[in-house]
């Protein structure tokens, strides 16, 4: 390895700056998402007009989950005025696109402790994400750096959910919610849970297909079919050492908010048949920690 060079630098306030406006801000995120630190999204549109309530500055997507990011940007310290807009145009967009999970994005300069703690209280029933961005100058570069001081809020099943998810349906409505192709890869995974369980059988809720057996619920699986894959959390520890494991397979390990010690996988038929033992290991082990 090299040796390191120290260069010297300074704060930069983009508010102040002459040759660095919220548009431009706009572009550097637009060409390059993932320097927010939300992942690998995509953008999905740019100063997207919101009906008699102004532009969102970016509309962003994760290509494995469909969730959508709506971001808002300011330079200099956030206020009322942006933190009511971003929560406004989230709450806009989650209503015109209720199949897909939403999440609001505040982007500014400095978030001050006012704020953190307004943002904090929105954050327990609408999933908020606040990023301070730093601006550095080197020599006639910028360096620009972006710290989430506020992460969505964990906010996963409680006792109740997890015994009922919701109203009671039928196969037929994850059929169509889904698809019939992802719901038999749910069936393809109940031939594999039955052979650590053959009493497990299928709980068909609103909110996820959970399982059940004599004893009743026991959902330390769950899915929710999508159209060409299911989304399989599973409640397991040593969650780090699974998700090499599953990453080394070939198969796509969610992002997003650990939930219950859940870990969040897309699978797909391929997959099952690729990894049936492996699989078979991770259910044996959340089906052992349930039982603790």
């Amino acid at each position: 390895m090299g040796q390191l060079n120290y260069r010297k630098h300074e704060p930069l306030s983009l508010k102040n700056h002459p040759d660095f406006d919220e548009k431009r801000l706009q572009g550097v995120i637009e060409e390059d998402p993932s320097i927010l630190g939300l992942g690998d999204l995509e953008v999905r549109d740019v100063e997207r007009i919101q009906p008699k309530a102004g532009r969102l500055d970016l509309l962003l997507r994760d290509p494995e989950t469909g969730k959508r990011y709506e971001v808002e940007i300011m330079l200099g310290a956030t206020d009322e005025s942006h933190i009511i807009r971003t929560i406004e145009y989230w709450d806009i967009e989650r209503k015109r696109y209720p199949q897909y999970d939403h999440c609001a994005v505040i982007v500014a300069e400095c978030v001050n402790s006012r704020f953190l703690n307004v943002i904090g209280l929105f954050n327990s029933a609408i999933p908020v994400i606040a990023i301070q961005l730093n601006a550095l100058k080197l020599g006639d570069d910028i360096v620009l750096s972006f710290t989430k001081v506020i992460d969505e809020a964990a906010l996963g099943l409680d006792d109740e959910d997890e015994g009922s998810g919701g109203k009671s349906v039928d196969r037929a409505y994850w059929e169509t919610k889904g698809s019939k192709k992802s719901v038999a890869i749910v069936d393809e995974c109940l031939e594999i849970l039955r052979e650590v369980d053959p009493q497990l059988g299928l709980n068909y809720n609103k909110n996820y297909i959970g399982l059940a057996n004599r004893h009743g619920v026991n959902n330390f699986v769950v899915f929710r079919a999508k159209k060409n894959f299911i989304r399989t959390e599973a409640r397991v520890p040593d969650q780090e050492s699974w998700k090499i494991r599953l990453e080394e397979a070939g198969i796509v390990v969610l992002p997003g908010v650990t939930i219950r010690e859940r870990l969040h996988f897309r699978l797909t038929s391929k997959d099952i048949k690729a990894n049936r033992e492996m699989l078979k290991e991770l259910f044996q082990t959340a089906y052992a920690k349930d039982q603790e």
